[in-house]
């Protein structure tokens, strides 16, 4: 409960410099309010409460943010100072408002209900004390009313500063929240870039090194019957390692630069996917039946190019069967992509948990709205998307 509150320097030297300020004035404010006191009270004395009740305002003034708790103490020992000497009111119990504020503000749980506890006991004592320094006799009705009246007026002036603080306290607990969500909400958009990333780069890598792996075995096999193969097959292995290699490159600087998203692929580029994946040594028979009418939206080309990238490498490392057909149908509304090849029935269990093939695939698709099975259809495996689109542009 005491423990001080993280400030800036520049709050510190602020508080610091209102409560010299108001030391002084309050300093003067009371020794000047002296001659009201009560009558016989010698002057020193007199002159020691009012230095007294100074400080101690004086002291709570320059804690209220710093150490609301310890302000509180200090402001009830100011009032408790000001009413032992008999006292009258002064500006300086200004004070008192300004820590009630903090203590709703800035305080803890107990110093926030201190503070509310403080401003009614504070409605209550001010108008006994005032009424009290000076009943002789009892008190007459209006007399009695001008005491309820001043209790509904102090409690007000008292309650309307911890109120105020409440309130403050109220925004800048929703300004924190607000900046907490933003904060998540940045990760989140962090964590899904990196994921997005992992799953490019799995891509990449995976595609790239699976035609390297097909195109050395191929050339071993050939070396000693066709010397031409094996340069034909080096071309491709070296075309697809620098093509590899500048998409890494791509996607590191993403990670190093959030902003630069670089060229992604696009429906001319399936051409290019085409004849790597042929030079691989698949026999890949592409149907495109409707055509795109227009520019489909770079999204569905990023998406279709993704998707047909792994299912075509996964025909590649896993197929029984070299042939493989792609069906691409192009509707006003959406676009329907097919893979299909013959595949090793061992070969056809769902992705392992976390991993980026099947799961990068169904993941593309959701990413723009649609949805992708993947599954054995009568002796081959069959990859299907269906990815929403508007009229292409």
């Amino acid at each position: 409960m005491f423990t001080p509150r993280p400030l800036q320097r520049y709050q510190l030297v602020t508080d610091l410099g209102i409560a010299l300020v108001f030391g002084l004035l309050a300093i003067a404010t009371e020794l000047a309010g002296g001659s009201g006191a009560t009558a016989g009270v010698d002057l020193a004395l007199e002159t020691l409460g009012g230095m007294l009740v100074a400080v101690a305002l004086t002291v709570a003034v320059a804690l209220r943010r710093l150490q609301p708790a310890l302000a509180l103490i200090f402001a009830w020992a100011g009032a408790l100072l000001q009413m032992g000497f008999g006292r009258q009111p002064s500006p300086s119990d200004v004070a008192i408002f300004a820590v009630l504020y903090a203590t709703a503000a800035y305080g803890t749980r107990r110093v926030f209900w201190g503070g509310f506890a403080s401003a009614i006991a504070g409605a209550i004592i001010v108008p006994l004390y005032l009424v009290g320094r000076g009943v002789t006799a009892p008190l007459t009705a209006n007399e009695w009313f001008a005491v309820a009246a001043l209790l509904l007026a102090s409690g007000f002036a008292l309650m309307l500063a911890w109120v105020s603080g409440a309130l403050v306290r109220t925004a800048m607990r929703a300004t924190a929240n607000s900046r907490a969500q933003r904060a998540a909400e940045a990760e989140t958009i962090a964590e899904q870039q990196r994921v997005r990333i992992a799953r490019d780069m799995h891509d990449v890598v995976a595609h790239s090194l699976a035609v390297v792996i097909a195109q050395a075995d191929g050339a071993r096999y050939a070396a000693a019957t066709d010397p031409q193969a094996t340069t034909a097959a080096l071309s491709t292995i070296s075309s697809t390692a620098r093509a590899a290699l500048g998409d890494v490159r791509l996607l590191l600087t993403q990670l190093r630069h959030s902003q630069a998203e670089g060229p992604q692929p696009t429906l001319a580029d399936i051409e290019t996917l085409y004849t790597r994946m042929r030079a691989a040594g698949l026999v890949v028979t592409a149907e495109v039946d409707p055509s795109p009418p227009g520019e489909p939206p770079a999204a569905i080309q990023l998406a279709v190019y993704r998707i047909m990238q792994e299912a075509l490498t996964n025909a590649l490392r896993h197929g029984v069967d070299p042939r493989v057909r792609v069906h691409l149908a192009w509707w006003p509304d959406r676009v329907e992509l097919s893979i299909r090849n013959a595949r090793a029935t061992a070969s056809v269990a769902p992705a392992a948990p976390g991993g980026h093939g099947l799961i990068g695939m169904r993941e593309r698709a959701q990413l723009v709205g649609g949805r992708l099975t993947a599954e054995p259809e009568y002796g081959e495996f069959v990859v299907r998307a269906i990815l929403p689109i508007g009229r292409p542009a």
